[in-house]
């Protein structure tokens, strides 16, 4: 599958198989209105497969969520069709809103308004804890 080439923006590269739409919800992209293209299932070399998320449009991203979901992913800055800087994100010492907390006795069950705040605690295996209560979060714990 070949797409057009993308003169003016970003691709986010190297997505886990089936986190592209995940990311294009949290990125907000949906509220752009720029060309988006996303690519799921892209031959990779590296990984058998990956998602691709191209954007034509130059926008802040949010770094500690892309880190969350796979420090491997690559953000290639794209101007005048050249690739003009390539970023890889890092595993956030903390990240807000992206996992719930579903320990009912935690203050953010009683306080709704209250923010999800986790903070890395093991590097080797991905794990986050809930600031208020030490709860692990879970993958399948990322709201939608």
């Amino acid at each position: 599958m070949i797409l057009g080439d993308l003169q003016e923006g970003i691709v986010i590269d190297h997505i886990p198989v089936g986190k592209g739409m995940v990311l294009y919800h949290y990125l907000g992209l949906d509220k752009l209105n720029s060309q988006i293209a996303l690519i799921e299932n892209a031959v990779s070399s590296k990984r058998g497969q990956k998602d691709i998320l191209k954007v034509a449009e130059h926008i802040d991203l949010d770094f500690a969520l892309l880190g969350y979901f796979d420090p491997h992913i690559t953000v290639n800055i794209v101007h005048n069709g050249e690739i003009v800087e390539k970023k890889h994100p890092q595993l956030p010492e903390t990240i807000t809103n992206i996992l719930h907390c579903h320990n009912p006795r935690c203050i953010t069950s009683i306080e709704q308004e209250l923010d999800h705040v986790f903070r890395l605690t093991d590097p080797e295996t991905k794990t986050y804890r809930c600031i208020y209560c030490e709860t692990i979060g879970k993958e399948d714990d990322v709201e939608m």
